[in-house]
């Protein structure tokens, strides 16, 4: 490794690519939903809905609506006789009134890009009104004198964040599909992304929302304090709601510095323990400048190769798994660069350390970064998949990894685990792509009780086995078996005293 010029390598052996079959989206059934609900909803209903958001603001022919009733990974696909469009809180409230008098099912969505089939409409028995927030983008205010920014609902992710960069100012939620998911849609998942280490989830950096509840009421909590002792914090329970407890509208989120420097490391080492070991010794060393510490295996950069043109390792081949590590500091890049470099050095000549490389322009940076969120759309590309996106105590990461690749490998022998994540909150992907002797419709229909050994490892190793992509319908049985019973009752208690009617989102999360 070197500062400054062109960066390094050290030579290193190459890998050979992974073929695996396309997925299917046949494969779940669901039970019957629990509350009395309009089955059709009258021409009547209809019509009052298309008049509360005028023209623009609805779609009802099948070309229009289909992008917005697939779910990314092609899991679900459901079905709407109607999109709303709203341009205000007003017209949400009047949306939500209506409904909520006919019994009418209302599905919220942000950008679509959910992975647990939370946001698609229609698959139950009734039919679902779906809710969009899409023309809500604007950004209300912002503060810079008290780090803070109030943005609409249905404001994309990336908007937001250029927003706050245009004020000298960060906001530090980031993923892979910030240049289409929405805030609201962040809110509601709780989502996590790469920088939760360092700055916490979505629910750290919310200071306020603006909420419609089922009845048409609106909660204005859009507060932008940082401490508030009145009571109950209610914004807290529509964070993570995934929309089964009313329509996050409106959202005031913490800003943040602008960081004076980034830094960026792109590091190669032979074991997940070496990982999780270097990751102690990186916190130590690094202290609170650790933004992001991701890692993934060589089957994952296999992958990414394969199938993402603008994607190549800036190694000459391969090893076991990768840590990409981003530090960022109020101190001169200069000086955050060499101690970047030095750290990975020490760590080289210590053998924790098998290569490494520091980037040494934004270019860079973006081009590992863009190596790392390409991995899903890689997978997705390659063939048949099974997903589990569980959290364990980062100590416990190498056993749940041995463990779980174990488990997979008696279910389906031949399997290709694809773990990859944060390794910084304990959030791990273990992803599965099908053998290559097996049919992708003979590997999914195992999906069930993959999920189901998965998950029971991750919660006994005091984990989780929704992490940060939400419950939806893809994991409301495993919220049913695994959770625990009394907090499983008061989710119900709370559910009951906001929408007794249940016309949110209905046969969701619950």
């Amino acid at each position: 490794m070197v500062a400054g010029g062109e960066t390094q390598l050290l030579p290193v052996a190459a890998m050979v690519p992974l073929p695996v079959a396309p997925p299917s989206p046949s494969r779940m059934r669901y039970k019957r939903l629990s509350v009395v609900l309009t089955k059709t909803i009258p021409e009547s209903v209809i019509a009052e809905l298309k008049s509360i958001v005028g023209d623009g603001g609805w779609l009802d022919s099948a070309v229009d609506l289909s992008a917005y009733l697939e779910e990314w990974r092609g899991l679900f696909t459901g079905h709407t006789p109607l999109l709303l469009r709203p341009v205000s809180t007003a017209e949400v409230a009047a949306i939500l009134r209506c409904c909520n008098a006919h019994k009418v099912a209302v599905v919220p969505q942000g950008g679509n890009t959910g992975l647990a089939g939370g946001a698609i409409p229609g698959l139950g028995e009734q039919d679902e009104v779906l809710l969009s927030l899409e023309r809500m983008r604007h950004v209300r205010a912002i503060d810079t004198a008290n780090f803070t920014i109030t943005v609409e609902a249905g404001c994309v992710l990336e908007r937001l964040q250029q927003a706050a960069a245009d004020a000298d100012c960060l906001f530090p939620l980031s993923m892979a599909s910030e240049g289409s998911c929405q805030i609201g849609g962040n809110v509601s998942t709780n989502a996590g992304g790469t920088a939760v280490l360092r700055y916490g989830n979505t629910r750290d950096l919310v200071l306020g929302l603006e909420v419609v509840l089922p009845d048409g009421r609106v909660l204005d909590e859009l507060k932008g304090v940082r401490k508030d002792n009145t009571g109950y914090d209610l914004k807290q329970l529509f964070i993570g709601a995934e929309g089964s407890l009313g329509v996050v509208t409106a959202v005031t989120c913490k800003l943040f510095p602008k960081p004076a420097s980034v830094a960026t490391g792109l590091i190669a080492l032979e074991s997940i323990s070496a990982v999780v070991e270097f990751f102690a010794a990186a916190r130590t060393a690094l202290g609170d400048e650790i933004l992001a510490f991701e890692t993934f295996p060589d089957i994952a950069m296999d992958m990414v190769q394969q199938h993402i043109d603008s994607c190549r390792s800036p190694f000459d081949g391969g090893y076991s798994w990768y840590v990409l590590l981003d530090l960022s500091s109020q101190r001169s890049q200069s000086s955050v660069d060499e101690g970047l470099l030095a750290f990975l050095e020490a760590q080289l000549d210590l053998g924790l350390v098998s290569d490494g490389v520091v980037a040494q322009s934004g270019a860079q940076r973006d081009a590992f970064w863009r190596i790392r969120h390409a991995i899903s759309e890689a997978q997705k590309l390659a063939g048949a998949s099974i997903k589990h996106d569980i959290s364990v105590p980062v100590s416990q990461i190498p056993l749940f990894i041995e463990k779980a690749s174990a488990v997979a490998e008696s279910i389906a022998p031949g399997v290709r685990p694809v773990p990859f994540g944060h390794v910084g909150d304990g959030n791990i992907h273990f992803n599965l792509s099908q053998p290559e002797a097996m049919p992708a419709k003979d590997f999914l229909a195992l999906w069930d009780v993959m999920n189901q050994r998965i998950h029971s490892l991750a919660v006994s190793l005091g984990g989780s086995f929704s992490a940060e992509h939400g419950i939806g319908l893809l994991k409301r049985e495993e919220l049913a078996r695994l959770a625990d019973p009394v907090g499983l009752q008061l989710m119900r208690s709370v559910k009951l005293a906001f929408d007794p009617n249940g016309i949110m989102n209905p046969n969701k999360l619950l």
